[in-house]
């Protein structure tokens, strides 16, 4: 089963700057066991203490690879594949603009990120499917259940759908559907 996996990126400096791949196909396949179609690409901008997540696309067909473009963020992956061992179990990792890591989230996992510090945050995300809306779910991101560790200092400026988010309790049934054979 995949999981998710912070990724180094090679950076090849010089005196004009430098140059990183952020994705390369072959290399990516090697680390992780697994290839990812791109088929959307998304830009968020957010200022210093926006939390977005925890987030997820019905369907499994939706992994992430996120990537800091400017400032600082605490970006968590959560298993929410019903069927999982590991299922309700998150990861959560500091990303920046200058570490050249990046985070695979896999289908299947929910995703969110706090951004950290006084500066913005950019973040670019390649994605193995389009965006649904129909099938986007969001699990609150302070639920008990979880217990994420978000490292914060003050009260998280929220959207008004992570506001309402539910409990991942209330997602279970349509998580347990996925898991079932067709």
């Amino acid at each position: 089963m995949p999981a998710a996996q912070v990724l180094n990126c090679d950076r090849h400096t010089d005196k004009r700057g430098y140059l990183q791949e952020i994705y390369n196909a072959i290399d990516f396949t090697q680390v992780t066991g697994t290839s990812i179609p791109v088929r959307q690409v998304n830009h968020t901008f957010s200022h210093a203490g926006v939390l977005r997540g925890i987030h997820i696309q019905l369907g499994r067909e939706q992994g992430k690879l996120v990537r800091v473009l400017e400032g600082r963020i605490f970006d968590v992956a959560v298993d929410l594949r019903a069927e999982s061992p590991n299922f309700g179990k998150w990861a959560g990792v500091e990303l920046d603009a200058d570490s050249g890591e990046e985070l695979w989230v896999p289908p299947g996992f929910g995703h969110g990120f706090l951004v950290l510090g006084k500066q913005p945050a950019s973040v670019l995300y390649l994605m193995t499917c389009e965006r649904k809306t129909a099938m986007e779910r969001s699990v609150c991101w302070n639920d008990p259940s979880l217990g994420i560790a978000w490292p914060l200092s003050d009260a998280p400026i929220l959207s008004d759908r992570d506001l309402t988010a539910g409990k991942l309790s209330a997602l279970l049934d349509e998580l347990r559907a996925e898991a079932r054979p067709a």
